[in-house]
């Protein structure tokens, strides 16, 4: 499966903005984004850092809970990067102002290329539900090419043990084929494609063999499997979401604080 830049399709959430331009990020405290659920009360915060040189800026939206553990949990989702060679960023703040650096030292040897860089990371409350918070990571960047690159991430919670959920915690020892043929089923009827068609034409699968992806967050109906452009399409094809109903894998399911109430 091809790598994914660590980027974002925008979605649209809450947010309190401060700005500052001259290349200095801000802050902002929201006081009135503040939203009360069964479980955690929360508020959307954010900063943008400009550059100097032109418009070129990055922003960052995220949720802000009372617990700390929390709050480095979802911060350390966002700045995770696939890559050794990646910039290792500690916060937030290093994060946007790294990108504006990246482009300012360009930018001086470069100064004939007139495009404006941009960087957005959106992090949104999904769900929360007993000792799960759900979190969609919405990432997006220009950096100069033919288009933005964008990618949405998921960032599943045990608020219990303050440990990130993974598949293998959800599902018994050794169902992982059987969760995957089962997700290759609705994959290929969403997709209209015989049983035994195959894969080769048409997407991106390594060895041609259906696969799912790590990216995955937990519904009331089911576990929702989320593919990023490259990964299994071209770019213009967007992302690909596969729902896989809880009803279809029950028997594979391990009691877990973090899933539904299952009939």
């Amino acid at each position: 499966m091809k790598k994914i830049a660590a980027l974002l399709a925008l979605s649209s959430i809450l947010a309190c903005q401060s700005e500052k331009k001259g290349g200095q990020t801000a802050d902002s405290t929201n006081t009135e984004a503040t939203v009360t659920t069964d479980t955690l009360t929360f508020k959307y915060d954010s900063l943008k850092v400009y550059s100097k040189l032109d418009t070129t800026k990055a922003t960052i939206v995220y949720p802000v809970f009372s617990s700390d553990k929390i709050n480095s949990s979802i911060q350390a989702a966002a700045l995770k990067t696939d890559s050794p060679d990646d910039p290792k960023y500690k916060n937030y703040s290093e994060l946007a102002t790294g990108f504006i650096k990246g482009f300012d030292d360009y930018k001086k040897d470069n100064k004939g290329d007139q495009q404006t860089w941009f960087k957005e990371v959106r992090i949104k409350v999904l769900q929360q539900r007993k000792a799960y918070l759900g979190l969609r990571y919405d990432f997006i960047d220009y950096a100069g090419g033919a288009h933005p690159n964008y990618a949405i991430v998921f960032h599943n919670y045990n608020t219990l043990s303050n440990k990130s959920v993974t598949i293998d915690s959800l599902i018994k020892p050794g169902s992982l084929p059987v969760l995957t043929a089962t997700a290759e089923k609705i994959f290929r009827k969403n997709e209209k494609l015989t049983p035994k068609q195959s894969l080769a034409d048409n997407y991106f699968f390594e060895k041609n063999t259906f696969s799912l992806p790590r990216n995955f967050t937990i519904t009331d109906q089911g576990l929702k499997f989320l593919y990023n452009p490259y990964e299994i399409k071209p770019y213009a094809a967007g992302t690909t979401e596969l729902l896989v109903p809880f009803e279809q894998i029950k028997e594979i399911l391990k009691p877990n604080p973090v899933l539904p109430a299952l009939k």
